[in-house]
């Protein structure tokens, strides 16, 4: 029985000069400057849609190989191994596309495209637009997208947000965060693990997704969940980890976090339930992408089909490496840039992905960048992006055009990761033994003020003083997001272990205190690490991506063991989302309304936050930040002045003595234990 037949497709084949005849390559391989791939910029732009098109009853396939004098489709009915039940010639259509058309739609089949290019038949690929994959991402997957959608996913939104600096970011790791034993999570390592609520721990306390909801953060930044290289999912008993920053299949969810990895549905319909979980207990999604590089060089999905497009190169003609990771892709070419952006549309609108956290966002251009804003943002007003505004290595791309930090100014709805603050405030990253403001090293109080006014121009602050950063980079405070620790590097807990070893975890504990209250009150917006907030570690590994469960599974028994530190995560997160003078939107009311204090000692600032900022109830608020040894003072204004946060503890309603009474100060010399905080407000 042939369960399939050819449709006759209608293809155009346009008689253009900028159209570069079939297997037609640029006769030089670089121009007068040296540039290898000035030939790429002759090669036809497609603008429609590419990849797979299921509509009346038929699907319909095109790919852009540009440089191709044949291309086949093979349609299997397995995800790997085994022939063909359907071999097709593509048919040469316009702008270097190749079509072909097959009805019925064949539900439940596989396919991939091979193109023949220089008199070499290169190998399979499911292409650059694969929606859905088989297992370990060989073969494109058709499936009926529809029937994916969990019940009210026609309806379901994430929160509002109306600046990024409303936001809490909450960065995870789908292993992490539920794999432990003692999780309480039946779908340990899934998406699906942040659907079940009601989840505790062997203590009696909240985890999964019940936890975050206590916690008080509005957006979970959970690391790559699309189709990556480094995990067999062929073999889920060998617990394969990775952080996902290898990517294969961009526009399809990570087989390895699925029920079951051999369905190509189960894996898109077990996102799509996480996201809505999420969204329906009020917190919602960013993706975390990696569009800067591929896992593979010469046998990535972009090189099998227009080979060396998608990259940018030496002027000898190898991989440029600005990610490190052997080679970097080239948004400046027109069609890696529409890539780029027509995925994250893909994303938002297939799955509701609330905002996108762009992995070495420095390596893209800002033309780029400022699309991918301006696009998502006519999408869902409340998206927002942010990323890296650095590279690893060096680029061809001239730093102007790079979307880096300082160049964060020219860019429209985009914020940048501010290494001034997570610096200056712990230590350098890489040295695991240098300490920062928090942990009792004097000479970082400029910078961490750079990291309060996020990034600002400030009057009182002397940029030429810091120690990343000597101008202002940032137009906006919503265009820095703070933070002192990631998955990248030591974790805030490893990293205060190392460089502070004589140190009980007490004083470890403080020091993280006031790590956080300062990322939490300063302007821009705040990001914490998962486990954070009870302590976690990773077993003093800097660079876990595939270290085991052993090494990154949060330990849930931490949370009743550090009880207290976990209150006053919470407590401090309540105080940000209640107080709107911490999420100032412009950097005209962040030098208007926020006042330094002329303070002279080391490890000491001390600041208010005044006038009603932003619409504030509270007419100042006064923060304090002794990072210091030993104890210190600060002379405050006259006044009764309510107690927020005082050596070690926090209530975002105000410390209470006890009676029960809200405590208070009347102004005058005021004592500041020492690696701690003081946070005071009056209401007039």
């Amino acid at each position: 029985m042939k369960l399939l037949f050819m449709k006759t497709c209608v293809g155009v084949t346009l008689a253009s000069a900028s159209l570069i005849p079939a297997g037609a390559v640029a006769a030089e391989p670089t121009d007068a400057a040296g540039n290898y791939d000035a030939r790429f910029a002759s090669y036809p732009v497609y603008d429609g849609e590419l990849g797979l098109t299921i509509a009346n009853g038929s699907a319909d396939f095109r790919i852009w190989a540009p440089t191709a004098t044949a291309v086949k489709l093979r349609v299997y009915d397995q995800a790997r191994g085994g022939k063909p039940v359907t071999t097709l010639d593509m048919t040469k259509s316009e702008a270097g596309t190749w079509t072909a058309c097959i009805s019925p739609v064949p539900y439940g089949k596989f396919y991939t495209f091979q193109i023949l290019d220089n008199e070499k038949w290169l190998a399979e690929t499911p292409g650059i637009w694969a929606k859905a994959v088989g297992i370990n991402g060989q073969r494109a997957a058709i499936i009926d997208f529809a029937s994916t959608n969990p019940d009210g996913w026609a309806t379901d939104k994430g929160p509002e947000v109306k600046s990024i600096n409303d936001a809490i970011l909450y960065e995870m790791h789908h292993r992490d965060f539920s794999i432990h034993p003692n999780s309480g999570v039946a779908n340990k390592g899934k998406f699906l693990a942040l659907t079940e609520k009601g989840t505790i721990s062997p203590d009696s306390l909240a985890t999964g997704i019940d936890h975050l909801k206590d916690l008080g953060i509005t957006h979970v930044h959970i690391l790559p969940s699309y189709d990556y290289n480094s995990v067999d999912e062929t073999q889920p008993q060998l617990n394969g980890y990775n952080w996902g920053y290898d990517p294969l299949n961009y526009n399809a969810p990570e087989g390895s976090y699925a029920t079951d990895a051999n369905n190509p549905a189960t894996r898109v319909r077990e996102m799509k339930q996480m996201v809505k979980a999420l969204h329906d207990a009020g917190i919602g999604v960013v993706m975390d992408v990696v569009y800067n590089h591929s896992a593979a060089n010469d046998d990535s999905n972009f090189s099998l089909t227009a080979p060396g497009y998608f990259y940018r190169h030496n002027a000898d003609g190898s991989y440029s490496d600005a990610s490190g990771c052997g080679n970097e892709t080239a948004s400046d070419h027109k069609m890696m840039g529409d890539y780029i952006v027509n995925s994250v549309k893909y994303w938002a609108k297939e799955y509701h992905i609330d905002g996108f956290r762009f992995d070495l966002m420095g390596i893209h251009d800002m033309e780029t960048m400022n699309r991918v804003a301006r696009e998502l943002h006519e999408i869902n007003p409340s998206i927002f992006v942010y990323g890296e505004g650095w590279t690893a290595g060096g680029s061809p791309l001239p730093a102007e055009k790079r979307a880096l930090k300082e160049n964060v100014g020219k860019m429209d709805g985009i914020a940048v990761f501010s290494d001034d603050i997570r610096d200056a405030v712990k230590g350098h990253y890489s040295d695991a033994s240098d300490r920062g403001f928090a942990t009792g090293k004097p000479g970082n109080e400029e910078t961490v003020k750079i990291g309060i006014v996020g990034a600002t121009a400030h009057p009182q602050v002397d940029y030429s003083k810091g120690n990343n950063s000597k101008f202002p980079y940032a137009k906006s405070p919503k265009e820095v997001i703070n933070y002192v620790s990631c998955h990248d590097d030591l974790m805030l807990t490893d990293k205060l272990r190392k460089s502070m070893p004589k140190a009980s975890d007490a004083e470890r504990q403080r020091a993280a205190r006031l790590a956080q209250t300062i990322v939490m009150t300063s302007q821009g917006t705040p990001f914490i690490f998962a486990g954070e907030e009870i302590f976690r570690d990773k077993k003093g590994v800097h660079n876990s991506y595939k270290s085991p469960d052993s090494i990154n599974a949060i330990d849930w028994h931490l949370k009743a063991v550090n009880a207290e530190q976990y209150n006053y995560y919470k407590e401090l997160i309540a105080l940000r989302k209640a107080h709107p003078a911490f999420r100032m939107t412009t950097a005209e009311d962040v030098a208007r309304n926020l006042k330094f204090d002329n303070v002279k000692s080391d490890n000491l600032i001390s600041y208010s936050l005044m006038n009603h900022a932003n619409g504030d109830e509270w007419k100042e608020i006064k923060v304090v930040l002794n990072g210091a040894d030993a104890n210190q003072s600060v002379r405050l204004p006259k006044g009764e002045w309510m107690v927020i946060a005082h050596d070690g503890l926090i209530d975002h309603t105000g410390l209470k003595d006890a009676s029960g009474e809200v405590q208070t100060v009347k102004g005058g010399l005021t004592d500041v234990p020492h690696r701690s905080a003081l946070i005071l407000a009056r209401k007039k």
